[in-house]
């Protein structure tokens, strides 16, 4: 059961760097905050594989074909999902199509019965089923009621373009875990912590490249923020270690059903730094996300 508190670390170290990167939104533009997420994360992801290897006796294990290719269809993929998210970025279509996004684990329970041969149990069905119900419940508490009703339509653009980004990520979380287990062994925390490194360094070389090319300024921009994105690669790379030696031991499904306690992490700061009122429809969502973690863990 070690990857229940590994989720759970992850979920609340994500929070930190999400908080961290909205912080950039003045300094650099979209592109660069993302970027960011992924460059100052890889010399931390280095300094932990290297730190493990001299700390421990844990075999480091051979790379594979299977691994680099569920390494670069896993990068690309959650660089899409982000990618996608960004072009709904009219504050209107992205809260819809970022509530759309949430179906994440439950595609990433498809993916990896197909992807994997993975099979997720009636009762964890179950769960992630409420939990997304709790998830939406709070996606859509303070939405103004033009809006709520506009995620209820799945045919429009923003609803497409969220699904797709959810299914992105669905694809991401499960290539990560096919990546981390093809390598083999006994020690998942070497099989994470170097999966990690593989996927990293994969997307700080596309994304430099592609910013080198389209975008110097903001490659430039990037670099003089340093001293602050420096922490969002130090909390993104911890978070990262933790889903991804959690997704070694688990269905990836199952981990990013649990993973969702990040949105009760996220309503417990704006309520505790920022003195908000939590809605009814919030105490809801928060005891439907509850209940299905519950529902997911007892069963």
């Amino acid at each position: 059961m070690l990857w229940i508190p590994l989720t759970i670390a992850a979920a609340f170290l994500q929070n930190v760097r999400s908080a961290l990167q909205k912080s950039l939104k003045g300094r650099l533009g979209t592109t660069g905050a993302t970027f960011v997420r992924f460059v100052y994360a890889l010399p931390v992801a280095v300094a932990y594989f290297i730190g493990l290897i001299l700390a421990t006796d844990l075999a480091v294990p051979v790379p594979n074909i299977t691994f680099a290719l569920y390494v670069i269809l896993g990068g690309l993929a959650q660089i899409t999902a982000t990618g996608l998210l960004v072009s709904l970025f009219d504050k209107r279509s992205f809260a819809v199509g970022t509530t759309y996004s949430k179906t994440e684990t439950v595609q990433a329970a498809i993916f990896a019965i197909v992807f994997l041969g993975e099979s997720v149990s009636r009762a964890a069905a179950l769960g992630i089923a409420v939990s997304l119900a709790g998830v939406l419940t709070l996606s859509t508490a303070r939405k103004p009621a033009t809006e709520r009703g506009q995620i209820r339509k799945w045919g429009g653009k923003p609803a497409l373009v969220g699904l797709g980004s959810g299914a992105a990520f669905g694809v991401a979380a499960v290539s990560y875990r096919g990546a981390s287990l093809s390598l083999g062994g006994e020690g998942f925390v070497m099989q994470a912590a170097l999966t990690l490194l593989c996927v990293l360094t994969f997307q700080t070389v596309v994304m430099a490249l592609f910013m080198a090319w389209r975008m110097p300024s903001e490659m430039r921009a990037c670099l003089r923020a340093w001293r602050p994105a420096m922490w969002v690669g130090v909390s993104g790379a911890m978070a990262s270690a933790g889903w991804f030696s959690a997704m070694t031991l688990q269905n990836a499904a199952l981990v990013r059903a649990l993973g969702q306690v990040e949105l009760i992490f996220t309503l417990a700061a704006s309520v505790i730094f920022f003195h908000e009122r939590i809605l009814r429809a919030e105490l809801v969502g928060i005891g439907l996300v509850t209940l299905g973690i519950l529902i997911l863990l007892l069963g």
